[in-house]
């Protein structure tokens, strides 16, 4: 535990957001994303943000790593892949469904006990080929069964009933939230429902990055430490072969990075840098050149970036533009 002191919820207000990024077309502004940019430097302290940091803010799926620590906190028992699957936002690939059925077995359960909406595969690729198939929706490819079934597993395991492991009241649920706050270092200001099903903590944008941080640089061995490295080293199972989140740690040595829908993006590295960016508009387009960007600000070498500096904007199929990050975004550079 970190702290036996939590500062107070972050305040429910409209979120004071800023320019974060303009969509170029031809050389003139043609779209603005608004946005807040949290950059925290290795002793935990904000280094750099634009907008507003501290108000509450659904985090979304960029929460399934402290989620995943609260449930090995618990005892489960998974490492690596499997690990990973436990945290992940899965784009509903083959290894994807067939490491959730794993995990359901290793609990002696099924795909039936699961209690997240039915969906089709989140990666349009794969869901075409599904929907070819003639496949409709199911638990088992919604792209976060990984984590259902982890809650599944974990509750077995502990003796709680299994029907009812959404109900923000169960045991599971309080034991998530109590990790939640212990790693974001403050009370969740309001519980509501995710898309899955599963319940949903209001924390602030310095919150989740703090907590990315602690997760990262924890000793190793512990829980944090565990889902960290089971990430990093299984990034494809934390999203899919083809997302951006997993290119991302593939390219930045000792990265986590989680998405979140609603434009919703934290990033940490083993000495306790970190960064958490809200696109206010929920427009992924912007979400990942604004998390490069933030990183760049948090000094990791920008050669190691310029992938991730988002798709070309196009005009009659060719490139006439880019979604680029604000100047005050820029490196800092030093002479």
């Amino acid at each position: 535990m970190y702290s036996s002191s939590l500062a107070d919820a972050p305040q429910i207000r409209e979120p004071l957001h800023v320019p974060v990024a303009h969509l170029i077309r031809g050389g003139v502004i043609e779209g603005i994303h608004y946005g807040s940019v949290a950059v925290l430097g290795a002793d935990g302290t904000p280094v750099f943000q634009l907008g507003d940091i501290e108000a509450a803010f659904y985090p979304r799926s960029a929460v399934k790593p402290l989620q995943a620590v609260a449930m090995v906190r618990a005892g489960l028992p998974l490492d690596g892949d499997l690990l990973s699957l436990a945290a992940a936002s899965h784009s509903g690939e083959e290894v994807h469904l067939e490491g959730t059925r794993r995990i359901l077995g290793l609990a002696g359960l099924t795909e039936d006990d699961l209690r997240n909406v039915p969906d089709l595969p989140f990666d349009p690729a794969v869901r075409d080929a599904w929907i070819r198939a003639d496949r409709g929706p199911s638990r088992l490819a919604q792209n976060c069964s990984g984590k259902h079934a982890a809650m599944l597993y974990t509750c077995k395991l502990n003796g709680w009933s299994l029907e009812d492991y959404l109900d923000p009241g169960h045991p599971l649920q309080k034991a998530i939230a109590e990790i939640v706050e212990d790693l974001t270092g403050q009370r969740i200001a309001r519980v509501t429902v995710d898309g899955c099903g599963a319940p949903l903590f209001s924390l602030s944008l310095h919150g989740l990055a703090r907590a990315a941080a602690r997760i990262t640089s924890a000793p190793p061995g512990t829980p944090e430490a565990r889902v960290a490295d089971a990430m990093r080293d299984h990034a494809e199972m934390a999203s899919g072969s083809g997302r951006d989140v997993a290119a991302l740690m593939r390219a930045v040595p000792g990265l986590l990075a989680k998405d979140g829908f609603e434009g919703v993006q934290v990033a940490a590295l083993p000495d306790g840098r970190a960064i958490a960016v809200k696109i206010a508009d929920g427009a992924n387009r912007a979400r990942i050149p604004v998390a490069a960007a933030a990183l760049a600000r948090a000094r990791v070498d920008p050669s190691l970036l310029t992938a991730f500096a988002g798709e070309p904007l196009l005009g009659g199929g060719a490139p006439v533009g880019e979604v680029r990050p604000v100047r005050a975004l820029d490196p800092v550079t030093t002479g």
